[in-house]
């Protein structure tokens, strides 16, 4: 032995270096080395291996460590890691046995190659190509998935689909019942709003009954759908995809296929199900919500008779503009099934992306109704109604 260095930290934990020979260092480590105490710092250590030259072995020794925790772990794995990239010998025998189970595990599991991401910027053109391929994979994914569920529809129709009546029914129930409150509440106000806006521009002219007129076929013939199907996106499409999804993750999705029963048929065409019966009605309901907002406007801040409001929305109506907002939607509940358990069925196998599963399922329901809505609007005007 040539030298000893005792490293200046605090009391409860201790480090002496010691050097044998001409080329090994022996580091003895004592008292207490928890993530509650200040521990020594590793650069300290570090620095000292680095500035014995040569060194070619390190031994870890225990001068009477009176307890530890993953502190002591943490400060022994940096500096076998700097050892290590040096090309120094590491020994650690004299290390309580916990610890060196401990250190030989993390030694054991070298990092995976590509875990890590790179701060290298991909270039402009790979990066095109790259979006464009994930596009067209995206694109025949979602082909290949209204397929199926078209194919399931139809063995449904023909009374051969595989799936639980009793599932149905709660479905109807969660997708009906006990989404009335919510509809009820955003109906409401977006009559109330549809209302107040018009009353400030008709009082301009003195036609403050037409207001009516506004409110009603603005609900009924696109608003009330509209509405009806973003809550639906975001409430129900959002439970489809994460139900789905968890499911996907626990592996059950892949035992129905083991068992010989179509995931499409047993998960989607319920969901599909549930939402094209419920939407309409949800609709005509939201429908009803809204002309009551118009109506507590029109009657309580512009002061019209209820009666004539009452006959003003009756004249305004036509069944042509109830159907249309029917059309509306049933097309929105068949979007949103389909864009809420495609998403589930394309979620990865970790929680997190669950929860990416659920927030691109309302993306893509609400991106969708609102192009559904600029076609059938366009359609309406080509054919005139």
């Amino acid at each position: 032995m040539m030298s000893t260095r005792e490293q200046s930290v605090p009391p409860d934990s201790r480090i002496h270096i010691d050097r044998y020979d001409t080329d090994t260092l022996v580091i003895r480590l004592s008292g207490v080395w928890k993530l509650d105490l200040e521990l020594p710092s590793t650069a300290s250590v570090i620095r000292e291996i680095e500035s014995q030259q040569p060194v070619r072995g390190v031994i870890l020794e225990d001068k009477g460590i009176s307890g530890w925790d993953s502190g002591l772990l943490t400060f022994l794995v940096k500096i076998v890691e700097h050892c290590s990239t040096a090309g120094i010998e590491v020994t650690g025998n004299a290390l309580p046995e916990g610890v060196r189970r401990l250190l030989a595990m993390a030694r054991a599991v070298p990092a995976r190659a590509g875990g890590k991401k790179e701060g290298r910027r991909e270039p402009f053109l790979p990066r095109v190509g790259s979006q464009a391929l994930s596009f067209w994979r995206s694109t025949l994914e979602t082909a290949e998935f209204v397929g199926e569920a078209a194919i399931a529809f139809a063995r449904m129709v023909r009374g051969r689909a595989t799936f639980r009546r009793s599932d149905l029914a709660l479905l109807l129930h969660e997708c009906g019942g006990q989404a009335l409150p919510i509809v009820s509440l955003i109906s409401l106000l977006v009559g109330l709003i549809l209302g107040f806006v018009g009353a400030i521009q008709l009082r301009l002219f003195g036609a403050e009954v037409f207001v009516a007129d506004i409110v009603a076929i603005a609900m009924v013939r696109v608003m009330g759908a509209v509405m009806t199907g973003i809550i639906m996106a975001g409430r129900t499409g959002a439970a489809f995809a994460a139900q789905i999804g968890t499911m996907q993750v626990n592996e059950e999705i892949d035992a129905l296929k083991t068992m010989g029963i179509s995931p499409v048929e047993f998960l989607v065409l319920p969901r599909m199900i549930a939402l094209i019966v419920m939407m309409p009605l949800l609709c005509a309901y939201a429908d009803l919500m809204g002309i009551l907002g118009g109506f507590i406007v029109g009657v309580g801040m512009l002061g019209i008779n209820p009666i004539e409001y009452l006959n003003r929305t009756q004249e305004a109506l036509t069944l042509t503009y109830f159907w249309i907002g029917l059309f509306h939607s049933l097309v929105f509940g068949v979007l949103v099934a389909l864009a809420s358990c495609l998403r589930g069925m394309q979620c990865g196998r970790s929680a997190s992306d669950v929860g990416s599963a659920a927030t691109r399922a309302v993306v893509s329901s609400i991106v969708a109704i609102i192009v559904a809505t600029a076609i059938i609007t366009f359609l309406c005007e080509v054919l005139n109604i």
